[in-house]
């Protein structure tokens, strides 16, 4: 059987080292990845390349990620964008997202983290809009009744403990960093001392991890956490 295309990802980034970074965690997980250094040079890519996703430095010559991203969405190009800057400040992180960025990560940053990101926004691109249930092996979450049960037990979860649990849901078998979660969930910029994940997640596992059945919710240490069983 023929191999689907690999995915194509344009990184606009001019600094080298970091770009060839970007590239080879991104080649190692099977995506296709052409460096452009320059911003003039990378809108006219990425509105003619027709890429699948872009990672996009906030900080270029010729033309800044800003401006890129604003002209982009102004031409009704919808390409995923991952912003990537050195602008760590809350301000920043907000004019990147209301621009029309679909997620920013602050440098220094983790490969794994960054490639993690930019599959859960391929993942959330071609989910269907309809979709009003989850169902991860025995788990199952209705979206319009907020209900939730395993392996047919209705499961009471709190508002927040939802939210957590839909959103592993939403990108199961992928290891979820903390930022990730506390991001997407709170909507904060991450807090690093915090331990509000930690709490949810042992509230969650209590109920979702009921005796007698399989584990679901697992730690990979050192990263984050990953919803689904494991062989």
């Amino acid at each position: 059987m023929q191999k689907p295309p690999a995915l194509r990802v344009l990184t606009i980034e001019d600094d080298q080292t970091t770009a060839e970074e970007i590239a080879a965690e991104l080649n190692a997980h099977g995506f296709s990845v052409d460096i452009v250094g320059d911003g003039n040079a990378g809108l006219d890519r990425a509105c003619n390349g027709g890429y699948d996703a872009i990672t996009l430095d906030r900080m270029l010559p010729g033309l800044d990620g800003l401006s890129i991203v604003t002209r982009l969405r102004a031409a009704g190009v919808d390409t995923p964008v991952l912003m990537i800057s050195a602008l760590s400040d809350v301000d920043e992180r907000v004019r990147g997202l209301r621009a029309g960025g679909d997620d920013y990560l602050t440098k220094p940053f983790a490969s794994d983290e960054m490639s993690a990101r930019l599959e859960v926004l391929l993942r959330r691109r071609r989910a269907p809009a309809s979709i009003v249930k989850l169902r991860v092996q025995d788990v199952e979450i209705d979206l319009i009744e907020r209900s939730v049960r395993r392996n047919g037990i209705v499961l009471d979860l709190k508002a927040t403990e939802f939210r957590l649990l839909e959103y592993m849901m939403r990108n199961p078998g992928q290891t979820l960093t903390r930022s990730m979660i506390f991001e997407a969930v709170w909507n904060y910029h991450f807090d690093p001392y915090t331990n509000l994940i930690e709490v949810h997640m042992t509230r969650l596992r209590k109920k979702i991890d009921l005796p007698g059945l399989p584990a679901l919710i697992h730690t990979v240490w050192g990263s984050g956490y990953m919803l689904g069983a494991r062989s």
